[in-house]
């Protein structure tokens, strides 16, 4: 049993004995929310992406899912598992580490301590890798515009339910590619209301295209990113919200966005063929779907 283990047993004996001793502690501080956008969807930011057969770089994606281990009204506890996976061309590298987290509160509570921790872990991984000697991210490629690194989630850095500045910070430094990519993204509507996602998928007229920007980058609100929206395979459905960090939008979007669709339809995706979001290895499943849905882990 490794050391941060056996200090996450530690705290969740202590945890849960303050509980039995003195019960939940009300009053505890709400996370606030991130806020809704609204915007009116404009056809001349959708733009063709040209698909891209094969591609020479690194892709390396970041991701943290949940489950449940035991769970009460007001109390729970839980496996968290932060993974990676590292793409080039059709070589994969993968890993992944657990902790414990107990949580004493309500669901509502849990939840947001959950996504905190998760994020966190996602970030530590992220900057873990791109230290890593043995890492390819930490190798200085020919061209440093052809390492991406991919998180799951909108591109907001900077205290509570965020990722570490630091990250964006050494990923500007190094020249890495940094993307934040949603599966979903419910605060994103058009000006009647509607779900913006599947009011633009109905004007664009390409097979695979980007919208950019429905938001420009802006640091005071803690959103590092311009929020923008990619649909990498022509055969599915999904479309997600990418959020391209501000030292990144100096480029051609389209050249930048380009290279992702050469993995978008790898056969190792499940059939929703997403990108970003790992699934979990369970001891059961040796092998990766490295591009998949996280959405039957993240429950609580």
């Amino acid at each position: 049993m490794s050391d941060e283990i056996g200090a996450d047993f530690t705290d969740m004996e202590k945890k849960l004995k303050l509980y039995v001793d003195k019960g939940r502690v009300p009053g505890a501080v709400e996370v606030r929310e991130e806020p809704a956008i609204s915007a009116r969807p404009e056809i001349s930011r959708i733009k063709p992406l040209e698909k891209v057969s094969s591609f020479c770089g690194v892709f390396v994606a970041v991701d943290c899912s949940t489950r449940t281990l035991k769970r009460a009204n007001n109390w729970g506890v839980y496996l968290m598992r932060a993974a990676y996976a590292f793409v080039k061309e059709r070589e994969v590298d993968w890993g992944y580490l657990e902790r414990l987290c107990t949580v004493v509160g309500d669901a509502r509570t849990r939840s947001n301590f959950l996504t905190d921790v998760r994020i966190e872990l996602e970030s530590q991984m992220a900057l873990g890798l791109l230290q890593d000697k043995s890492s390819p991210l930490y190798y200085e490629h020919t061209s440093p515009r052809s390492n991406y690194l991919l998180l799951d989630g909108g591109g907001y850095f900077g205290g509570e339910r965020k990722f570490r500045v630091s990250l964006y910070e050494r990923c500007e430094q190094d020249g890495v590619n940094l993307l934040a990519i949603s599966k979903n993204s419910p605060s994103l509507h058009d000006e009647k209301g509607r779900d913006f996602i599947a009011t633009t998928s109905m004007l664009s007229p390409h097979g695979i295209w980007v919208y950019h920007p429905i938001r420009e980058a802006d640091k005071d609100m803690s959103l590092y990113g311009d929020i923008s929206l990619v649909k990498l395979c022509e055969g599915s459905s999904r479309v997600f919200r990418c959020d391209i960090m501000e030292y990144l939008t100096n480029r051609q979007i389209g050249e930048l966005l380009a290279p992702l669709t050469s993995v978008a339809e790898d056969p190792r995706c499940l059939d929703t063929r997403s990108l970003c979001g790992l699934l979990m290895i369970s001891p059961h499943q040796p092998t990766p779907n490295y591009f998949s849905t996280l959405t039957r882990w993240k429950k609580h």
